[in-house]
C-alpha cells in the first residue's frame, strides 16, 4: 500500500487527509472515509489498509474546523453540517479527477457525524456515487440541537461540546434542517450499520432510514455501542468489501 499526504484547497480553507493506494497500475474503486464528531483522518487507518490489500484504494481527512486535532486553521466555533459537506465534496471532485481512480466505483463511507455528512452530499452526488455505507449514521444531530435549544435565542454564543469548542452557528444553521426530508432519495445502493447497544445515536433512525431509501438494508450489530470494538469494526470491513463487490457487480 502508498499511503501519499493530500491537501485540498476550497472555500479559503485547506483539508488535510490522506490517499491510500494498492500497489498496482490499474485503476482502482475509490472509498471516501468521513470521520464522527471531533475524530481524526486517522480514525479508519486499519480499515484503509484492508481495502488497500483488497485492491480498492481509499481516503480519509479530518474535516476543517471538525477536530480539535484539526491542521487546517479552520475553527471549530465556525464548523457546521454544512461546511462538513462542502469538504466532502471538495474532496470527491478532486479524487474524481485522480488518474488511478475508477470515477465510475466511487463509494461514501461515513461513520456518526460523517455517517450524516456523507448522506447529505450523496443527495447532491446521486448520479456519480456508487454506493454508500454509513457506520451508526448521526441522522438525530437536528433533532438533538433543536430539543437542547427549544429558542433560537437560547443558544449561547460558544459552548463546549465533548471535548470541543463550538460556535452558535453550528446549532443555528440546523434549525430548520429537516433529515428525513433532505435524505432518502438516493437511489444507488445503501449499506448501514448499526450497534443495538447505541447509546448516543437510536438505531430507530437507521431502521427509519433504511425503510426511506429505495435500495438500502441495515446491519444490526449485536452488544455493539457507538464506535465498534476492534471485533466490530473487522466484521465491519468484511462487510463493506463484500458490499462492495456487490456495487460494482450491479453496475
Amino acid at each position: 500500500m502508498e499511503k501519499t499526504e493530500l491537501l485540498i484547497t476550497h472555500h479559503g480553507r485547506t483539508l488535510h487527509g490522506y490517499f491510500f493506494k494498492p500497489k498496482a497500475t490499474r485503476k482502482f474503486p475509490l472509498v471516501i472515509i468521513s470521520h464522527g464528531y471531533n475524530g481524526y483522518k486517522d480514525d479508519f487507518e486499519k480499515t484503509a489498509k484492508y481495502l488497500a490489500d483488497a485492491g480498492i484504494a481509499s481516503v480519509a481527512f479530518t474535516f476543517c474546523g471538525g477536530s480539535t486535532r484539526d491542521e487546517s486553521g479552520f475553527p471549530t466555533t465556525q464548523m457546521t453540517l454544512f461546511t462538513e459537506k462542502e469538504d466532502l465534496i471538495a474532496i470527491f471532485e478532486r479524487m474524481e479527477q485522480e488518474e488511478s481512480v475508477d470515477k465510475d466505483h466511487i463509494f461514501l463511507f461515513g461513520a456518526s457525524q460523517g455517517g450524516l455528512i456523507s448522506a447529505m452530499a450523496a443527495e447532491e452526488y446521486k448520479e456519480k456515487i456508487a454506493g454508500m455505507i454509513l457506520l451508526y449514521p448521526a441522522l438525530c444531530i437536528a433533532d438533538n440541537w433543536r430539543e437542547r435549544f427549544a429558542s433560537e435565542d437560547d443558544i449561547p454564543k460558544e459552548l463546549d461540546f465533548w471535548g470541543m469548542r463550538l460556535g452558535d452557528v453550528f446549532s443555528k444553521s440546523m434549525r430548520t434542517f429537516e433529515t428525513f426530508k433532505v435524505l432518502g432519495h438516493f437511489s444507488s445502493l445503501v449499506l448501514i450499520l448499526h450497534g443495538i447497544q447505541d447509546e448516543i445515536v437510536p438505531i430507530e433512525y437507521s431502521v427509519k432510514a433504511v425503510k426511506q431509501y429505495p435500495n438500502a438494508k441495515l446491519e444490526q450489530f449485536a452488544n455493539e455501542p457507538h464506535g465498534f470494538t476492534e471485533d466490530g469494526n473487522r466484521r465491519m470491513e468484511a462487510m463493506m468489501l463484500y458490499f462492495i463487490h456487490e456495487c460494482m457487480e450491479s453496475k
